[in-house]
């Protein structure tokens, strides 16, 4: 599980925070609403992989369905299969 705490509160409550980092939850520390630190176990970094590393540092988010089914289709309006196809054709032309 992740905390976030703003610094102000985290001063006054530090011990505890560090007691739940040190069980290997992560505290993520705000300052005026924005992100500053984080405190963290030493040992939670050791066996992390990449997606784990993504989302503890925010720059991947982790998907939220969970079925294992591919995204339903998104047609685009006006345009049939062909059309499409002929259209990425003709963008490719030039690289050959």
């Amino acid at each position: 599980m992740m905390y976030t705490v703003g610094l102000k509160i985290l001063k006054n409550k530090l011990s505890e925070y560090v007691r739940l980092a040190a069980a290997g939850e992560t505290i993520v520390i705000t300052d005026r609403g924005r992100v500053v630190a984080e405190i963290v176990s030493p040992r939670r970094h050791q066996h992390e992989t990449f997606v784990e590393r993504g989302v503890r540092e925010g720059w991947l988010t982790p998907a939220t369905d969970q079925s294992s089914r591919p995204p339903p289709r998104k047609p685009i309006p006006g345009l049939t299969l062909e059309q499409l196809l002929a259209d990425l054709d003709r963008d490719r032309e030039d690289r050959w």
